[in-house]
């Protein structure tokens, strides 16, 4: 197999941290570092100009002979090493000087790949202009420093990277080109304007629902990146289909989404970070509720993600609690958060007061569903759904639920934990995605032993299937994957209640077994194991490369 000797990546997610390609490149980083020592340079868009990025370590002497014939070449670069495992090197880059120059890259684009830019709102602009630049900071890094290298690759990841790739393939044809997208921008379009997808891939045409659905000129980058680029990636089968079907492209090769444990507590150090956690969240559900949830006889659980309500499945997992709630077998109260970062305003004053001072509280809060104020409280669909059902956290009810609208930093105000020392505080998670090319979070639940509910509409609940053979993966294994279709959204409720009330049942003995089962099913998912298919992608598309340019 050809290997590269440098290889590019470029996302809109490096050194910023927005959702799950973040976890995607920065859990991948240290494994490319270790093979290819500071012969992966990932490049980003320089957000931080005037204060200082927590996840980017500058290095002004980085590359210092060449920034100055960067400068020569009208570009604005950062460099330095991103603050992650493996200490990768990072390129940043200001894209702002590129706006004045836009008509003419989207007439280059038109003729030479005909992109479509004619339709373009919302964020295209800032995409491609940050796509733009830093293929020119490739092109021109390339030509100061790699010339005599051969092998060298370029992955551009999601549809906000594609122009660029497009972009080197003409402009440095020596690079070979990946393009890597984690979902499609029309499946997802579709999904979320409550479409039926599935049933309807085979007959839907992707350019003529770009149309219908206004996002002609994001389909189209990526369309054409698709079809032009060395080698096309996805990140699940399911997804895979989805490609074939919307942009008339099959993909060569799928890049499953690995993960690393690296920050995984383990022995002592977790026992003490979950029963630190479990202590907090019960607290926080005392000075809301007004009532006091003692600790072995309560299940907690929880959904997290992007506020995407239909295709994460959030409405779907409220549903099943509503069911939940009246239903005669379960066996413990169960306190469930929805950890889902929404348009948030302030702490809550109320709350806040409680959780200061050492008083055990009898009397809920007004509206104790949620932790943080909203700038929308009256249009919020979490609480509209709430409503709807009539679940109001009532002191018979033996379902709870807690909005959590912010993302879980460390700096919220109200629990000031990070993310990954919370969740593994869970006793189950859930997760019923109607739309998820791969999900993280169930595979970030097991990885912290923490068994999941998913469903074979997501990439990993796909892949946790493989491991049973092809047979559907039960909550014993760690996994429980739910059949989902585009019309089946009862059903998937009523089976989360049911494994939701077996959970309830089991022995301690049976749920630490399960919890096993859990992390098992997490090491088979880490990098180690997925890398392969990255190298089988750099080497069709270096050999596609070097065919383009007649070698």
């Amino acid at each position: 197999m050809l290997t590269p000797d440098y290889i590019f990546e470029s996302s809109w997610e490096v050194c910023n941290k927005v959702g799950g390609i973040y976890t995607v490149l920065s859990t991948r980083a240290k494994t490319l570092q270790d093979a290819l020592t500071d012969r992966i340079i990932f490049v980003g868009p320089d957000f931080w100009q005037d204060k200082e990025n927590p996840l980017f370590i500058e290095d002004k002497a980085l590359f210092a002979d060449w920034k100055k014939q960067a400068i020569a070449d009208g570009l604005q670069v950062r460099t330095g090493r991103w603050n992650i495992p493996g200490k990768p090197l990072v390129i940043l880059i200001d894209f702002n000087p590129f706006f004045a120059q836009k008509n003419q890259i989207y007439t280059d684009m038109w003729n030479d790949f005909q992109i479509d830019s004619l339709h373009a709102y919302g964020d295209y602009d800032e995409a491609s202009m940050f796509s733009y630049a830093s293929a020119k900071v490739v092109e021109s890094f390339y030509r100061f420093n790699l010339t005599d290298y051969t092998n060298v690759v370029y992955q551009a990841h999601e549809w906000m990277t594609g122009m660029g790739a497009l972009y080197l393939q003409k402009a440095v044809p020596e690079i070979a080109t990946i393009f890597t997208t984690h979902a499609t921008s029309i499946g997802r379009s579709i999904a979320g304007n409550n479409k039926p997808l599935y049933d309807y891939l085979f007959a839907y045409n992707g350019d003529q629902m770009a149309g219908e659905l206004n996002i002609q000129s994001k389909h189209s980058v990526e369309k054409q990146t698709a079809h032009h680029v060395d080698c096309f990636t996805t990140v699940s089968d399911i997804t895979a289909r989805e490609c074939a079907e919307l942009l008339d492209k099959p993909v060569d090769v799928v890049l499953m989404n690995g993960f690393e444990d690296d920050f995984v507590p383990v022995g002592a150090s977790y026992t003490a970070k979950r029963k630190k956690a479990r202590q907090l969240k019960l607290r926080l559900a005392n000075c809301l509720l007004g009532q006091e949830l003692k600790d072995e006889e309560t299940l907690i659980i929880g959904t997290s993600g992007r506020y995407e309500f239909k295709n994460k499945g959030i409405n779907v997992f409220l549903e099943a609690l509503n069911r939940l709630n009246r239903d005669k077998n379960l066996k413990k109260n169960v306190l469930a958060f929805v950890n889902v970062p929404s348009w948030v305003g302030d702490p809550r004053e109320d709350l806040l007061e409680r959780l200061n001072s050492k008083e055990k509280y009898t009397t809920p809060l007004e509206c104790p569903l949620i932790t943080h104020w909203l700038h929308n409280m009256t249009h919020d669909q979490v609480l509209d759904m709430l409503k709807y059902l009539g679940m109001a956290n009532r002191a018979e009810d033996k379902v709870k639920v807690i909005f959590v609208p912010c993302y879980l930093d460390g700096f919220d105000g109200v629990i000031n934990k990070h993310y990954y020392d919370v969740v593994l505080c869970e006793d189950l998670t859930v997760y019923p995605s109607y739309y998820e090319p791969w999900g993280y979070t169930p595979l970030e639940s097991v990885a912290f032993k923490v068994p999941t509910i998913t469903t074979d509409l997501a990439g990993f609940g796909l892949w946790a299937n493989t491991l049973k053979n092809g047979q559907y993966s039960q909550i014993e294994d760690g996994v429980k994957v739910i059949h989902r279709s585009d019309y089946n959204y009862s059903e998937v409720a009523d089976v989360i209640r049911d494994t939701i009330v077996e959970f309830s049942a089991k022995t301690d003995a049976e749920v630490k077994k399960i919890r096993k089962n859990a992390a098992a099913v997490a090491e088979k998912a880490l990098w180690k194991h997925f890398i392969k298919y990255y190298y089988e992608a750099y080497d069709i598309a270096l050999r596609n490369a070097k065919k383009r340019v007649g070698e």
